[in-house]
């Protein structure tokens, strides 16, 4: 863990930049706001649910509780037919953005130190002579995969669209650029 406090500059640094320019694409930059769509009806949907009972959770729909039951002509029939998704129900009551954005943060924060780890293992008691370059292309990829590729599961099994995954590899990008950069700046 020395490389904890070896380079706690950088990791504080980037994780804030990170949570900056995450604030600023989602808030300012139009290109997250077409993935998202309402609901045709919503207010009925909305009703449905909340008269079934639903708590907050992960749903999918049409659902078949036994696994062998899933290949019975009726169940294919039923996905065959559609519509099928899956619904993700969260607790009611208004969003609460200080608990999001510390969490961002931290995950932020998590991220930066495991690129610190992969750094500081990659150029030892080197890494003050390393070229910049050097630093950034390490910390620069583990930034990149780490923000990028935890979420292609969910296009691979969960329909969540592949242009959903290229808009987070995008930022992906911006975020491995800005991680990078500090650790290549302040982590030599």
């Amino acid at each position: 863990m020395a490389f904890v406090g070896d380079l706690w500059q950088p990791i504080l640094l980037s994780a804030a930049l990170v949570f900056i320019w995450s604030a600023v694409s989602w808030t300012l930059l139009p290109w997250h706001n077409a993935e998202w769509k309402g609901l045709p009806n919503h207010d009925a949907v909305r009703t449905a649910i909340k008269t079934a009972g639903f708590a907050a959770g992960l749903y999918m729909f049409p659902w078949v509780d036994d696994p062998k039951a899933r290949r019975s002509p009726e169940a294919m029939a039923k996905f065959a037919e559609g519509p099928s998704g899956m619904v993700t129900l969260l607790q009611p009551g208004p969003m609460s953005m200080g608990g999001m954005m510390t969490k961002s943060l931290l995950f932020n924060l998590i991220v930066s130190v495991f690129v610190a780890y992969v750094v500081s293992h990659a150029f030892g008691a080197n890494l003050a002579t390393a070229s910049y370059g050097s630093v950034f292309r390490i910390a620069g990829c583990v930034a990149f995969m780490s923000y990028a590729f935890g979420t292609v599961p969910d296009s691979i099994w969960f329909g969540k669209p592949w242009k959903s995954w290229l808009l987070v590899a995008v930022d992906a990008v911006i975020f491995a650029l800005l991680v990078g950069g500090t650790f290549a700046g302040l982590g030599r």
